[in-house]
This record gives C-alpha cells, structure tokens and sequence, in this order.
C-alpha cells in the first residue's frame, strides 16, 4: 500500500513540475493566474494568494494553471489572450520543457552512482557468436535496422523492437563506413512466447568522470525522447499494440513494481528504479504533449504560430471548439486506457 502512495505522489510530482512550468512563465510574463491546481474533481484543500487560488483536488490523474483570458476573450490587460505572441509561445511551451528538464536532472541522479557507461562500440564476443562473422571488435555501431545508436538505451530498444533475430548493422571501421545485412543474433523466449533478441558481443566503458557524466546525460535523455516519440511512430503504424499504452494506473503500477523489484536488493536499488521509470513518465509527458494535437500544449502551439504567420488571431470561440472536442476525445482515451491498465492489474 506503501508504494502505492508513493507511486501516486511520484506521478503527481511530475504534474507538478509540469503546470508550474506554465505557471511560472506566465507570472513572469505578467498574465493574470487566476487558480494552479493539483488533482482534478472536488477541492479538498484551497488558500488564496494574490490574485491566484491554489488548491489540491481530490483525483490524482491531473492538475492545471487556469490563466485569465486562456480559452476566451478577456478585457483584462493581463488576460493570456491579450499578450504578444511570443509571449504565450513560451507560456504554453514551458510546462513540456519543464517535464524534460526534470527528465535530465533525474537521469543524471540515476547515472551519478555508475562507474562506467556503455559505449556503442564493439569490446569482445562471446565464446560461442554468430554476429561475429560480420562484425569485428573494435566496430562503432551506428545504426541496428535504421534505428540509430548513440547510447546502451538505444541499442536496448534496438534489440527490444526487432522483429526477428536477422539484423541490419551500420558501424564504423577505421574511417569507413559499412552495412552489414542479416546480423544473427541469439534469441529466447519469454513467458509470452514473444521471441527476445540478445547481444553475443559486450561494449567498450568509457569512464564516468564530470565530463562523460554530462555527456552521456544529455545523449541518454535525448535517446529517451527518441524512443518516447519511436514508440509512438509504432503505436500509430501497429508495429505496438494497444495493449502496450499504459494511462496514469498503468504507469503507477509500473513504478510500484519497479520499486518493489528493488526493494528485494536493496532500499538504493529500489530509489534507482524508481527515479528511472519517473525519468522516463516525465520525458513522455513532455514530449507528448508538444504533439499538435488538440486539447494539448502543441495543438495550443499551432494556433499561435497561425496566428504568427497570418497576424492575426483565431476567434477564440472556434478554437475554444476544436480544444474542447481534442479534450473530450483525449478524456475518452484516457478512460479506456485505464479500464485497459485495471485489467492488465487482474491478469
């Protein structure tokens, strides 16, 4: 019950950081907030401040910055409709680049501890390899079937989403480089019967010194992001299926998990794997919600660059529309992705 409560404060931890992104930034840029809030539905707890009302609401799965003159014209000089519009650029932007901020920040608390990092180039193979009939030790992998590799995350994804163990490799051998088509690679199966595709090779270190850790936080953040947005690519084009999608109980039970798992080494162990799945919620949320869609940060983003290149705004009332059917869309997938989640928990 514990982890439970732990994971529900984590993922709000992450809203959080999210909405105060946009709060903020419109404070700064002097737009009037009329209430930050976290939680959604009934309030339970509420002070206010200023001109701004905070309060904490009973349902765990949200929260929101409620700006003057957002979804509707406002005669109030500091209303978000009336800034220039650069100004509700960064404003709208801000809560996605926050969540990915935090991604950073967490990736380099998960990597601080390590005493090396994985390279992508080619140490030594195993006793017994089939890949080593192509490639050599010493070869810099570039790329595994057009997905291209720049950190152990990627080659871990890689591995994770191909189809079968024939393997197209790009490396880099002494200045030139070469492709290599159908790497074999050894494989098991695991409970599902899903075929798992593994390494006969290890990867060279590189030593974890202030300059590497650095670099390797903001390459490992990067490669989160490309397979935050790799995943969706698949999700769109059914190389995943929807049973894979997991809503705020889904990912909740994976922190739980992740915790648990951990915790049967050591209480260190379970921080680690707890930092590392909110790492990886918080870069999703970031990068979702930049996608142009309506109801979320980058469907509002749209509008603005419209409204940038045509000088002059969309009425209010019609994009007030189109965000309210983008949300109550969004709402509908959210409820059948957590009904999904509830039954994944029962199987």
């Amino acid at each position: 019950m514990l982890l439970v409560i732990i994971g529900i404060l984590l993922f709000e931890l992450i809203i959080f950081i999210h909405e105060f992104g946009h709060f903020m930034t419109a404070k700064k840029c002097g737009v009037k907030v009329n209430e930050f809030a976290l939680g959604m539905g009934p309030k339970l707890l509420k002070f206010q401040k200023g001109e701004t009302l905070y309060s904490l609401r009973a349902f765990p799965i949200g929260g929101f910055c409620a700006m003057e003159g957002e979804d509707a014209e406002s005669d109030d000089k500091r209303a978000f409709g009336n800034q220039a519009v650069w100004k509700r650029m960064i404003i709208v932007v801000a809560g996605a680049v926050m969540n990915i901020l935090l991604g950073f920040v967490l990736m380099m608390i998960t990597l601080i501890p390590s005493r090396a990092f994985a390279s992508n180039r080619i140490a030594v193979f195993a006793d017994v390899s089939t890949s080593s009939q192509q490639l050599q030790v010493g070869d810099a992998i570039e790329s595994i079937n057009g997905y291209g590799i720049h950190t152990s995350m990627d080659l871990n994804f890689a591995l994770a989403t191909a189809k079968n163990n024939d393997m197209t490799f790009r490396v880099k051998r002494g200045g030139e480089t070469l492709t290599f088509d159908h790497v074999k690679l050894p494989t098991t199966k695991n409970e599902d019967g899903k075929e798992i595709v593994h390494l006969d090779f290890k990867v060279q270190a590189i030593e974890n010194n202030f300059g590497t850790l650095l670099q390797q936080t903001f390459l490992q953040t990067v490669s989160t992001v490309r397979m935050v947005w790799a995943s969706l690519i698949g999700l769109l084009t059914g190389q995943f299926g929807f049973n894979e999608v997991a809503g705020p109980i889904g990912m909740t039970s994976a922190i739980t998990q992740a915790a648990a798992s951990g915790l049967q080494s050591s209480f260190w162990d379970g921080l680690s794997n707890l930092i590392f799945i909110m790492m990886v919620i918080t870069v999703n949320l970031g990068v979702v919600n930049l996608l142009p869609l309506p109801a979320l940060d980058g469907g509002r983003l749209i509008f603005l660059i419209v409204e940038a290149i045509r000088r002059k705004p969309v009425k209010p009332e019609h994009e007030g529309w189109v965000h309210a059917i983008g949300l109550a869309l969004l709402l509908l997938l959210m409820v059948v992705i957590s009904i999904n989640d509830i039954i994944r928990l029962f199987h």
